[in-house]
């Protein structure tokens, strides 16, 4: 592994600039997406006097779940910001941060944790006004252009296709490191978050459930008939889909309307954070001359690499799928600006360059295009070169 590589962050740019007296900057995401390597970097280049701390040293909670003001700002000290790594750790975290906010005048603090509810239960309501949010996600492909040429990104793929984008995976040296990394990955790390959670037991289905998405890309997913499958209540699975998609393993997309009869609306489609978890958890890493759903991947792949350009681009983007009770259907269709993308995703570049009838009866304003791999570069944010 190429392990003295830095492959720079979008959103190190972004934390620099958020950063400021008085206010807490979270930032979260999921396990191993290299949140500490780019809180390191912070201060490397912006803040080398700044306090970082762990919140998985007990010595580091005694203080900071301590609730008193006196303590507080010993802990603290001379210091003007304070960096809490693994901040889930410490209990009542955000009203002991506010505390040090109040009471400490000046002070910057970075509070990071691994998802979406650790953090959030616990910062919310004390720190109203006074938060400012980011999110890392595994490495964008734009992020890569950092260190590999077009033609390297072209040639890469495949690989990123099928092993995804976690920094260490895109490191590593050969597909064997890949797969035993993904395989760890998934067993030690992934359900670790929802795990946390009252009432959640079932590891067994967790995964299960998980199997049961992963060759449903780009498909409508039935609540009711997953709960079929895996024994469980519909609110179950709903409540299951909704932890896993807080953990930043699945996101969910709604289908698009406006108002039309024939258009399905109620129903979600879910994609994974990252190709490479999608394909451990079906353990299949064969290369895509060997798939049959090398169209999934594709889907998954290009609708995760424009979400990150949306999020890292700060465009303001409200994003869905569409089909027609009449199986008329677009993968993506982007509303920004008032105005209407549609993007059809297609692995082969032989496939049809034109709307479905139905939708440019329906919107015929909007804009159409197809991605492919000849042409996605640009759209997920690579400039060639």
């Amino acid at each position: 592994m190429k392990s003295a590589t830095y492959i720079p962050q979008t959103q190190l740019r972004h934390l620099k600039s958020v950063v400021a007296a008085g206010k807490v900057v979270v930032l979260y995401g999921p396990r191993r997406v290299g949140k500490t390597t780019l809180i390191q970097r912070y201060v490397q280049q912006y803040d080398p006097h700044a306090l970082v701390v762990t919140g998985e040293d007990i010595f580091v909670r005694e203080f900071l779940e301590s609730q008193s003001i006196s303590k507080l700002k010993e802990f603290v000290g001379a210091h003007r910001t304070l960096i809490v790594d693994e901040a889930q750790h410490v209990r009542e975290v955000g009203l002991n941060l506010k505390l040090l906010i109040d009471h400490v005048e000046g002070l910057r603090i970075i509070a990071t944790g691994s998802s979406s509810f650790d953090i959030a239960n616990l910062t919310g309501e004390p720190l109203t006004g006074r938060r400012h949010t980011l999110i890392l996600l595994p490495l964008a492909q734009f992020e890569l252009q950092n260190i590999e040429k077009t033609h390297e990104t072209r040639a890469n793929l495949e690989t990123r296709i099928i092993y995804g984008s976690y920094p260490e995976v895109i490191l590593m040296d050969s597909n064997q490191e890949r797969q035993i990394y993904l395989r760890e990955l998934i067993t030690s790390y992934l359900f670790k978050d929802v795990l946390q959670i009252e009432g959640v037991r079932y590891t067994d289905k967790l995964l299960r459930l998980l199997q049961l998405v992963a060759f449903q890309i780009g498909q409508e997913v039935s609540l009711a008939e997953l709960g079929t499958k895996l024994g469980m209540s519909k609110n179950t699975v709903e409540r299951y889909l909704d932890l896993l998609e807080k953990a930043y393993v699945l996101y969910s997309r709604f289908g698009f309307s406006r108002n039309l009869r024939k258009e399905i609306t109620k129903s979600r489609r879910y994609y994974f954070y990252d190709n490479g978890v999608r394909n451990g958890l079906i353990n299949n890493f064969n290369p895509i001359a060997l798939r049959d759903d090398v169209g999934s991947l594709w889907e998954n792949y290009v609708c995760v690499e424009r979400m990150k350009c949306n999020l890292y681009f700060k465009r303001l983007v409200d994003s869905y799928f569409w089909r027609t009770h009449d199986r008329q259907e677009i993968d993506l269709i982007e509303e920004r600006g008032g105005h209407l993308h549609a993007t059809e995703l297609k692995w082969s570049s032989k496939s049809s360059k034109s709307p479905p009838r139905g939708w440019r009866q329906a919107y015929p304003d909007s804009s159409f295009q197809v991605i492919n791999p000849d042409n996605y570069l640009e759209f997920v944010g690579v400039s060639e070169h």
